[in-house]
C-alpha cells in the first residue's frame, strides 16, 4: 500500500515491510552508483535487515523526511516479513 506519496520526480522511495507483529523490515534507496549500476533501483536493508520495533521503523522514515520531504513510502504487510527483494539489494 502506499503509505506516503512524495515528489513524482524527486522523492526517495522507502519500503517497509510490516510482519504485522509489531515489527517491521525497512528498505533504503542505495546511495547512486552502488555496486556500478547506474540504471535500475538497488535498495539497502536498514538496521543491518533486522525487524525492528514498527515505532522504529516510522521514526527512521520521519528523520529521512526532515532531507527529502518528498520521499515516498510503500508499506507490505507479510507475517513472514517476504519483501522479494534479494535481487535489488
Amino acid at each position: 500500500m502506499l503509505v506516503r506519496r512524495g515528489d513524482s520526480d524527486a522523492g526517495a522511495i522507502f519500503i517497509k515491510v510490516n510482519r504485522l507483529d509489531g515489527t517491521a523490515v525497512l528498505f533504503a534507496p542505495a546511495p547512486a552508483g552502488l555496486d556500478g549500476h547506474e540504471h535500475g533501483r538497488r535498495w539497502m536493508a536498514c538496521f543491518d535487515g533486522a525487524p525492528v520495533a514498527e515505532a522504529d521503523a516510522d521514526a527512521y522514515v520521519a528523520h529521512q523526511r526532515a532531507f527529502d520531504a518528498d520521499l515516498w513510502v510503500i508499506e507490505v504487510e507479510d507475517r513472514e516479513g517476504r519483501h522479494y527483494l534479494d535481487d535489488w539489494l
